[in-house]
């Protein structure tokens, strides 16, 4: 269920996208342990397909990435391999990526991450009208256009989805 939205908590997420003058929504929801973006979807009414999932991955010479792909699909991994180009990429384990993000699992946003990191982003974000994504803390998303992603994160765009 929604909480109201004055009481949207401030996270270095949120200072970045004020500090490149982004316009966000803030939405919390119920946070819920392993639910995805599945929970956040349905706790927000809206299309799993237009949350947008922030995922901390790691190359063969352990350096992170950052790839952003639709809440209702996967990411080849392998795909984003050939496309990147490298040998191998794959998911961090969760303590690995809160590390490299500054972020708890479940809370990533690209925005305002602890280091610096390529972002690639699946193509087909920027044919929806309004994303969700995560706004630096779990059930809380902000609601942005999905072109300022690429004015302010500079994404390569990728075809991974699966």
């Amino acid at each position: 269920m929604s909480r109201n939205e004055a009481h949207a908590p401030e996270t270095p997420a949120t200072r970045f996208l004020r500090q490149h003058g982004v316009a966000f929504s803030s939405h919390l929801y119920e946070y819920e342990e392993h639910g995805g973006t599945t929970a956040s979807s349905r706790e927000l009414n809206v299309s799993e397909h237009a949350v947008i999932k922030t995922l901390i991955m790691e190359d063969e010479n352990a350096q992170p990435l950052v790839v952003l792909m639709h809440g209702d699909h996967k990411v080849s991994t392998k795909e984003l391999a050939r496309q990147i180009p490298c040998k191998h990429v794959e998911t961090c384990k969760p303590e690995t990526a809160n590390r490299h993000s500054g972020y708890l699992v479940g809370g990533t946003s690209p925005f305002g991450t602890r280091k610096k990191m390529p972002v690639y982003m699946e193509r087909t974000v920027l044919d929806l009208a309004l994303i969700y994504i995560n706004g630096g803390r779990r059930g809380f998303l902000v609601g942005i256009h999905p072109h300022d992603l690429l004015r302010v994160l500079q994404p390569k765009l990728v075809q991974v989805a699966n």
